[in-house]
């Protein structure tokens, strides 16, 4: 195979990314059969990378394989001129897998062998398309994130924040791997929305400490990534490195213009983010309706774990 030659790929499940990201199918058809045939899905897990419902993931299922099937739709790589495309939708794909071996909705805080997988993929991706800088910029995202793996969670099995996480754990070499990576794709100039949020993780890497976390540099980082991506979660994000940054009050202006909006309010890590900055303002009452509120919602056994010893903690005080 000729090195960065996208078309003569010969990885099958890489084939079959770029089969189910054909333009003939909408972004959110493509991104969930794609998550199942690649990378085993449940609806309910699905459902819930797209922030959507079962019963509509299911729906864009059928119609996603009707729609291959009465296309005709081939089972290979695109030719080259046309993988411009294609790429978003299978950056997209790859991180959304790896996003759900991270923290599975099936109950273990992580199936390693998705983000495993997730990476493998991207690392094959970046080397056949190296001009591609949001290649190089996938795959140091997920190589910062998977740095962390031995910390996030202890000995009982419960969910340990970034702040509060033993970093002598992190994998120094995956860092370094990771930094690599992202200062190669960063040298053409040209910053999509996986470089920005790589950035913010190699911001985090390199602070010895939480107290020495560079939270005003996250926070810009965010606004630059919001202006790129709109996207509520991105926007919820932003408000917790404003109020590391500024303060709680500050992030809680924010996360309750996110919470008016209503598009998050499914999603736990929504309140268990507004009761953490409540708890942090000595609003206790509020932060044990916020934590009750997220702990509904939670599906993953340590997250559960974590905002129950929280809301126990916010309802003693």
């Amino acid at each position: 195979m000729e090195s960065g030659t996208p078309s003569s790929i010969s990885d099958d499940r890489l084939r079959l990314i770029f089969t189910c990201c054909h333009p003939a199918l909408n972004l959110e058809a493509r991104t969930a059969l794609t998550l199942r045939t690649l990378g085993g899905l449940s609806t309910k897990e699905i459902a819930r990378a797209l922030l959507s419902t079962e019963a509509a993931v299911q729906q864009r299922l059928v119609r996603a394989k009707r729609k291959i099937r009465d296309a005709s739709i081939p089972y290979r790589v695109p030719p080259d001129e046309l993988l411009p495309d294609r790429l978003g939708g299978v950056l997209m794909v790859l991180y959304l897998i790896f996003n759900e071996g991270y923290s599975s909705v099936g109950g273990a805080v992580e199936r390693q062998e998705l983000c495993a997988e997730a990476i493998r993929l991207a690392r094959l991706l970046a080397e056949l398309m190296p001009d591609e800088p949001e290649t190089g910029g996938l795959l140091a995202l997920m190589l910062f994130q998977d740095s962390r793996r031995a910390a996030r969670v202890d000995g009982a099995g419960e969910l340990v924040l970034l702040e509060d996480q033993d970093r002598s754990l992190w994998n120094g070499s995956e860092i370094a791997d990771a930094s690599a990576v992202l200062q190669a794709a960063m040298r053409r100039g040209e910053f999509g929305p996986y470089q920005l949020q790589a950035c913010i993780a190699a911001v985090h890497a390199r602070a010895p400490s939480a107290a020495s976390t560079d939270w005003p540099q996250i926070a810009a980082l965010y606004g630059r990534l919001a202006s790129v991506m709109r996207s509520p979660v991105v926007e919820l994000n932003r408000a917790v490195a404003v109020a590391m940054a500024e303060g709680p009050d500050a992030g809680l202006l924010l996360i309750d213009e996110i919470v008016e909006e209503g598009t998050l309010e499914e999603y736990h890590l929504l309140h268990s983010a507004r009761a953490d900055l409540l708890r942090r303002t000595g609003r206790n009452e509020e932060a044990a309706a916020a934590y009750a509120r997220a702990l509904e919602l939670a599906t993953n056994d340590a997250d559960r774990a974590f905002l129950e010893r929280r809301l126990g903690e916010v309802q003693r005080s």
